[in-house]
């Protein structure tokens, strides 16, 4: 990761130069020479981290040359970031300026003059680094492209085969589990259907047998009987349009020997794609890529595989969902995305492998528990499986020997040749992700195994962290938000998504284990998720917690680090905090999130570069005043903390985009009303770089304070609390200024409190939309918002059933009607609404005693709840009509209305039966989480 390393480098470089202008004498120049030299070496970087990477590659010498890049690198950032810090406390605005201004600048000079000193040792160090890499021969990215016959043929300089892809073309049909259903798919996809030109893409992550099942279907015999030729052409990550046409043409003509395949060679590429064109007119083909990397590799091949209506067929496997999608363009696509294997066929496999020639494929008694320990370890995935199991298969079966395998299975990943393969395969979807991706790809070994990541955190850390790039075009979020889904489509990151939107992420734990040698192998990060690790760290930049901070206190300097994540809730945080703020650092992410912090030093100010601030779920009540101080602070989330109110000093933070406030009562009676907000002072128009702002308590700051919001032009997200009466004209002239709005939440000071928004125009792109508020009616503007996907209303007492209102919005996915937001006794969802509704939550609603669905509504409709209705005593009928629904949650209703759907005597069993899934939740406390769960499945009888 030089590449990245040194990139990052620059790019700090470039903009330190462009912004810094009074720079001490001398140092100007000297950056100067430093951004000449990387941007010298940048050309073969590619070619640097490749071999230094490559295992087979026995030259020490490039690997310690890649590392003293790297190492460069930080010392870069590292300079500038002291710089930077020095030059605010020497410009502090203080009383009796100048005086203050000349003693401060007098105060600074050793420390300015050490710098000057470090950016000429940096200076000379650059410069002998690219001295040496002469005697390396590296190529430039263009000559990688000419010369890629190394890569391409699996083989290394040794002549040692070490494509670990291989195998998966060579899997004998017996030894096939789990992919029955998929293989059938394919079969008919290849065999019947249209008779123009079709791709069928086989996409997943690296490991689940993409190769396997496409070969196995590739070769199978009634498959080859039904095309007059075919072709089978690995692609990875390096190759030529020009040599696949070639090695095509070669298996085509393999058993005719006919004059053509000696003059393929010689042609121009134009000659060569009429030659394959005219082989291919008249015969139905079968052309299977494996491995397809490139997104654009559609636009490559298109024109060498003609459109001749005789069911011909391309099968592609690729990691990447893009790859598949650019087929669109131009091609009749399927996708197969490839799945993890379900439980019972993962332990077949497990099986199959590790008992494969005794005990009859069977595991024994006294082996059992420890094997489905081994199986779940591997996540089910094949690949994984498949390695592991042929490595317990060479083991004796005893159970001594299993364990102590077992135990240290993560050690024996990086170490154990049955399972260098799966490590190499795995590492193939790293090694192919673009410079800028790589930094962000790791940050997911930060965190802890199975740890499942939100989204938001995620991405703010990133941009803090500076991996994003932003242009005019599109914020810092917008760019994340691209890369995350740009991981996703390399089937690298799984995620949850709810309403359409992605909520968490992770990434499998084998992937994990490969990002976490890697971070060892850059300094990226160090993990001490364990007590038995080594706190030794070297020059790493980031520090990962998951174990006691005792040992670590002791042995580990701080002054380094650009992040530090703590995951473990007990420990001496206080000490930790005291700590980070007694001496110059340059960190950058601080993420305490739910530890057992109880106060913020006086000092926090101090953490002059902190970009991200996570104090969510601890138990901190106050801010400290320097908090103020903290000028680029981009991030504060006091989430379900017991900060209440916020000190005057955080309107001085021009660069915060994230504040985040708000904190639940989930003891006795849960009431919407009762979360609380953040209290602010004057001057929050100061912070017009506010992207998020939820939730703050306006009755504390009144109508002046929403006024002053009309300056926060940027806002994404809005949360307002205890709302009152008299503040509507203030706030709807605020909204209207937020032309980038698309969260809106507003909860009036009481239930009774009744709002008028109905001059509020509408903002153009609003997609969720929050009222908990007493309505004379339901605003005019709300069935008006296009983009709109969640609707929630609470407290409303509407005269009018808002269904009307709301059935013809065009892309509403999520509707939530709460706490009497319907003062009427019929629900009645009418024919042809709410047609992409996919979420509907009826709660608390004190009058409604019929629900009525008429034939054609609510058909998309997956996830239904019904809660606290206590007039509603029979089942909708309308819910037999949905075939889609995935699952019914069904809290404290009716005993009347919970017994019909009973399987075994319910009248109205029949109206859910088809349904997979029905929750029914019954309170028996006063607390929210007092409760007792049954469910009752499609497929059989209750559980």
């Amino acid at each position: 990761m030089a590449e990245t390393a040194v990139l990052f480098a620059l790019g700090q470089v470039f903009q330190f130069l462009k912004e810094e202008t009074n720079l001490l004498s001398g140092v100007h120049r000297d950056f100067s020479d430093i951004k000449d030299e990387l941007e010298s070496i940048q050309v073969f970087l590619k070619d640097a981290d490749r071999r230094a990477a490559d295992e087979a590659d026995t030259n020490d010498g490039i690997r310690t040359w890649v590392k003293q890049l790297r190492e460069a690198s930080f010392r870069i950032e590292d300079v500038i970031d002291e710089y930077l810090r020095l030059t605010h406390r020497a410009n502090r605005p203080r009383r009796g300026s100048l005086i203050f201004k000349i003693a401060s600048l007098i105060k600074t000079l050793t420390p300015r003059h050490k710098i000057a000193l470090e950016i000429q040792d940096i200076k000379l160090s650059i410069r002998g680094i690219k001295e040496r890499s002469e005697r390396y021969s590296f190529q430039t990215s263009h000559e990688q492209g000419s010369s890629n016959s190394r890569n391409s043929s699996g083989e290394s300089e040794s002549g040692r085969w070490r494509d670990p892809r291989m195998s998966s073309l060579f899997i004998e049909e017996t030894e096939i589990v789990g992919l029955e259903g998929p293989r059938e798919e394919l079969f008919g996809w290849l065999l019947e259907g249209a008779a123009k030109r079709t791709v069928i893409s086989v996409v997943g992550m690296g490991g689940l047998g993409k190769t396997t099942l496409a070969k196995l279907v590739y070769d199978s015999q009634k498959v080859t009987a039904n095309f007059d030729c075919r072709a089978c052409i690995t692609v990875s990550q390096s190759y030529t349009v020009r040599g696949l046409l070639i090695k095509m043409m070669e298996q085509f003509c393999q058993e005719t020997e006919e004059p053509l395949l000696k003059m393929l060679h010689k042609m121009d590429d134009m000659s060569l794609v009429i030659e394959v064109r005219k082989y291919l007119q008249h015969k139905r083909y079968l052309i299977f890529f494996d491995d397809v990397w490139q997104e654009d590799f559609s636009d490559q091949v298109e024109f060498s595989m003609p459109n001749n209506n005789k069911r011909s067929r391309i099968i592609i496997t690729t990691r990447m969902m893009h790859v598949a999608d650019f087929f669109k363009k131009s091609f009749l696509v399927h996708v197969l995305n490839m799945q993890l294997l379900p439980p019972n066929k993962a332990w077949e496999l497990f099986c199959k492998k590790a008992f494969r020639f005794e005990l009859d494929g069977q595991c024994p008694p006294e082996l059992q528990s420890m094997s489905k320990e081994i199986v779940r370890k591997c996540k089910q995935l094949p690949l994984a499986i498949v390695a592991i199991g042929g490595l317990f298969s060479t083991k004796s079966k005893t159970r001594t020997e299993w364990q102590k395998v077992s135990q240290k299975l993560n050690l024996e990943l990086g170490r154990n040749a049955h399972l260098s393969s799966l490590t190499k395969i795995l590492s193939l979807s790293y090694d192919g992700l673009p410079y800028y991706l790589k930094p962000c790809i790791l940050y997911f070994g930060i965190y802890p195994q199975d740890y499942s990541i939100n989204n938001k955190r995620l991405t703010r850390q990133w941009i803090a962290e500076g991996f994003i790039k932003s242009d005019e075009r599109r914020t810092p979020e917008e760019v994340a938000e691209e890369y995350l889904s740009e991981l996703i489509h390399r089937s690298l990151v799984q995620v949850s998504i709810v309403e359409g939107k992605i909520q968490t992420c992770q990434v499998h734990d084998l992937f994990q284990e490969v990002f976490i040698k890697k971070m060892k192998d850059l300094s990226f990060c160090h993990c001490v998720h364990d007590d038995s690790e080594s706190i030794a760290v070297g020059n790493t930049r980031r520090l990962s917690i998951a174990t006691s901070l005792n040992n670590v206190l002791k042995s580990t300097n701080n002054s380094h680090f650009h992040a530090i994540h703590v995951f473990e809730k007990g420990g001496p945080m206080e000490n930790l905090m005291d700590k980070l703020c007694s001496q110059p650092s340059i960190l950058k992410v601080l993420d305490i999130q739910g530890t057992s912090l109880n106060h913020i030093p006086k000092n926090l100010g101090s953490l002059f570069h902190l970009r991200y601030i996570n104090l969510s779920y601890t138990n901190v009540q106050t801010l400290p005043k320097s908090v103020g101080e903290l000028k680029n602070l981009e991030t504060l989330d006091l989430r379900e903390t017991l900060v209440h109110e916020l000190p005057h000093e955080i309107n001085k933070l021009e660069k915060l985009r994230n504040l985040l406030v708000c904190h639940s009562n989930y003891e006795g009676n849960y009431s919407l009303l009762g979360t609380t907000g953040g209290r602010m002072q004057k001057g929050i128009k100061n912070m017009t770089s506010l992207q998020n702002l939820y939730d703050v308590e306006v009755d504390h700051g009144g109508v002046y304070l929403i006024q002053e919001m009309k300056m926060l032009r940027q806002l994404r997200r809005l949360g307002l609390r205890r709302v009152r009466r008299e503040h509507g004209n203030a706030l709807c002239a605020a909204v209207a200024e937020m032309k980038h709005l698309e969260h809106l939440n507003i909860c009036a000071i009481s239930e009774d409190e009744i709002l008028d928004l109905n001059c509020i125009s509408s903002p153009p792109q609003l997609l969720r939309l929050h009222l908990k508020a007493r309505l004379q009616k339901l605003p005019d503007w709300i069935p008006e918002l296009e983009c709109l996907v969640k609707v929630r209303l609470s407290f409303s007492m509407l005269k009018d059933n808002p269904l009307q209102s709301l059935k013809n919005m065009p892309n509403l996915v999520s509707l939530c009607l709460w706490d009497n937001c319907y003062d009427g006794e019929i629900f009645h969802f009418q024919n042809g609404g709410f047609l992409k509704l996919m979420t509907l939550n009826l709660r608390c609603l004190n009058k409604v005693n019929s629900i009525v669905i008429d034939h054609g509504n609510l058909l998309s409709l997956e996830h239904l709840t019904l809660e606290k209705i206590p007039q509603l005593k029979e089942v909708p009928f309308g819910i037999k009509l949905m075939h889609k629904l995935k699952d019914i949650h069904i809290t404290d209703m009716p005993a009347e209305f919970v017994e019909s759907i009973d399987p075994d005597k319910g009248q109205d069993y029949s109206i859910i039966k088809h349904v997979p899934l029905v929750f029914i939740r019954h309170s028996h406390g006063p607390n929210l989480f007092d409760y007792d769960i049954r469910t009752i499945h499609s497929s059989s009888k209750e559980l």
